[in-house]
């Protein structure tokens, strides 16, 4: 089984959006100077939040990728278990729904 195509492209869309902010960021930044905020803060500083950043939102993105990829393998693996599983979670939902 491979992981699901529309769940790939959402995540390279959220990473490219995270890229476009980024660099908006930057050029808002360079073109009004150094806000208060950010000119009290050593140039290290905010460099090694950004980096801080930048590797949890890999570390997340890793670990996402992992748990579907596990995931997938054992819903592969057991797939009868894996249908009825949605199947009585789907019929859960539907009752739970239809008392409203």
């Amino acid at each position: 089984m491979r992981a699901d195509p529309a769940l790939k492209r959402e995540v390279k869309s959220l990473q490219e959006e995270l890229s476009a902010s980024k660099r908006a960021r930057s050029a808002a930044a360079s073109a009004s100077g150094p806000s208060p905020a950010t000119a009290s803060a050593a140039p290290s500083e905010r460099g090694t939040d950004e980096q801080q950043v930048r590797d949890q939102i890999n570390e997340l993105v890793n670990e996402v990728s992992g748990f579907l990829g596990r995931a997938e393998a054992k819903m592969a693996a057991h797939r009868i278990e894996s249908i009825a599983g949605a199947l009585l979670v789907g019929i859960l939902i539907g009752r739970l729904l239809g008392r409203r």
